[in-house]
């Protein structure tokens, strides 16, 4: 084989390039290894020739002045673990035309990690050559540089593939001295989060962090400080709290799972409230038995315990979950009750069934209430019962009647007529902007001389669920007689600011 080489030496001013030809002979092993530099210049056989050159120069002297100590070389690698590499530094390692060709592919990574005496052995394996749907590649060499090597190729692999046919990481399968990678086709954003999801874990970490250093400096020093004893909520949340209103939702668990909380199946609902809770810190640890949650804290004030018990029963509540919550000096158990909730749901299809909504939901609220007796003693589940039923007797009041901006005055309208129909004798007087309610006699609570608790109960919580989905949490109750108090009447002022 000929070819020519220039070479180009120090010269004065007026001395010519030095044209050397020589005449040569290769073997099909070195025209094997050579076939990178060739692929690198696009065929361009002296350019690749300079190349192999220039990289021989450089392994005489400058690679030995930046070797680096092992022990330092070790710790580098365990520093980046679960960190990708820049893109820019990413295609000066491996040149993006690479991808259209499997087999140059592996060829160049042995040869390119063969110079740097890392021991490592490529293979790649395709369904083609040129456009793959389907890579398997295995990597062998010693354990903690392949790892570090196979995220280089699976970020190499995932980002060229990207704007064509992209590639997601399906599997990694780590031995000893093994790595088995295997990626097929799908879409962009899957082939991107396969790629955070093996390899890139503290990737978005350390970029936030780095973003701004002097704002997590600073809280990571107070939670140092106050050993891990600081507490971290959405800003909503902390709002609903000093309004002293029981948050309705945890934003923190819907953005984690990208969906409405009622949305959430109930096995990932209680694994997210062990995260959040956990990780915020609002408890010590928080334990899942099947989907009962049991959490540790070390609260000293019972209203501060009470509260929080408030908070994660509406929270499951608005799930669609209804669960028995009781509490000791360190402890909060919640308890699911799916035997409550069948019966609300089966309610709630009932009502759908029905032509009459109204009428025929107020039906089975009577029977229910009246069925109460065969339920344990479970106030916590009744409360979101009654919440719930109030909120869909407003929605189908609001429906029949075409309502679209409530107010103190349509909401006492709706009540007048509920209240007819479950034989409950009440008053009703406007206040300015304040409406004072009065309940004379409770039927449904009553039989008798014999007053149930529970009933009055879930009645009162059925109000307050309807108030709630009338005004929000704009609305205040002030109470100021209970029957299931020992009074002659119940007495309320229903406040909007």
């Amino acid at each position: 084989m000929e070819f020519r080489n220039s070479l180009t030496k120090d010269r004065k001013p007026g001395q010519e390039n030095m044209i050397v030809t020589r005449h040569i002979s290769l073997d099909n092993d070195c025209i094997s290894k050579m076939e990178p530099y060739v692929v690198r210049h696009r065929g361009n056989f002296s350019a690749a020739i300079r190349d192999i050159i220039d990289h021989a120069g450089k392994s005489t002297f400058p690679r030995n002045t930046c070797a680096m100590d092992a022990s330092l070389f070790k710790w580098v690698l365990n520093e980046i673990d679960e960190i990708l590499v820049p893109d820019d530094v990413l295609d000066e390692m491996i040149d993006p035309m690479m991808i259209n060709s499997m087999r140059r592919l592996e060829s160049y990574l042995n040869y390119r990690f063969g110079e740097l005496e890392w021991d490592i052995n490529f293979t790649l394996k395709s369904d083609n050559d040129t456009s793959p749907s389907n890579i398997v590649a295995e990597i062998k060499g010693p354990s903690q540089k392949i790892k570090f090597v196979a995220c280089i190729l699976s970020q190499y692999l995932v980002k060229n593939s990207i704007k064509q046919a992209p590639l997601e990481i399906k599997s990694v399968v780590n031995f000893s001295d093994c790595i088995k990678i295997e990626l097929s086709g799908s879409g962009k954003k899957e082939a991107v989060c396969s790629l955070i999801t093996f390899f890139g874990g503290m990737d978005d970490v350390i970029k936030t962090v780095r973003s701004r250093p002097a704002f997590w400096k600073s809280i990571i020093s107070r939670h140092l400080l106050s050993n891990y004893n600081m507490v971290t909520v959405h800003r909503n949340y902390f709002e609903d709290l000093l309004c002293e209103n029981i948050p309705l939702g945890e934003i923190t668990i819907e953005t984690l799972a990208k969906k409405p909380l009622q949305d959430i199946p109930l096995t990932e609902m209680v694994n997210l409230i062990k995260e959040v809770y956990e990780t915020s810190r609002v408890v010590e640890r928080v334990e899942i038995n099947r989907e009962n949650i049991i959490l540790f804290h070390n609260y000293r004030n019972k209203d501060a315990t009470d509260k929080l018990k408030r908070i994660l029963i509406t929270l499951l509540e608005a799930n669609g979950h209804l669960y028995d919550a009781k509490s000791t000096a360190n402890m909060i158990v919640l308890t699911h009750r799916p035997d409550v909730g069948i019966k609300i749901n089966e309610i709630v299809d009932k009502l759908k069934a029905s032509n009459n909504k109204m009428d025929q939901e107020l039906l089975m609220f009577l029977t229910f209430l009246k069925g109460l007796k065969d339920i344990p003693d479970i106030p916590m589940s009744l409360t979101a019962l009654g919440r719930k039923i109030g909120r869909s007797l407003m929605q189908e009041y609001e429906k029949e009647n075409n309502i679209r901006n409530w107010s103190l005055e349509t909401f006492k309208n709706a009540f007048e007529i509920i209240n007819a129909k479950l034989h409950v004798e009440s008053e009703w007087r406007l206040e300015g902007k304040n409406l004072l309610y009065t309940v004379r006699k409770c039927h449904i609570a009553t039989e008798g001389n014999k007053f149930d608790t529970y009933i009055c109960h879930t009645a009162r919580e059925t109000f307050k669920g309807a108030l709630n989905y009338v005004f929000g949490n704009s609305a205040e109750i002030d109470i100021k007689k209970l029957l299931s108090h020992g009074d002659r009447f119940c007495e309320v002022v229903i406040k909007i600011p």
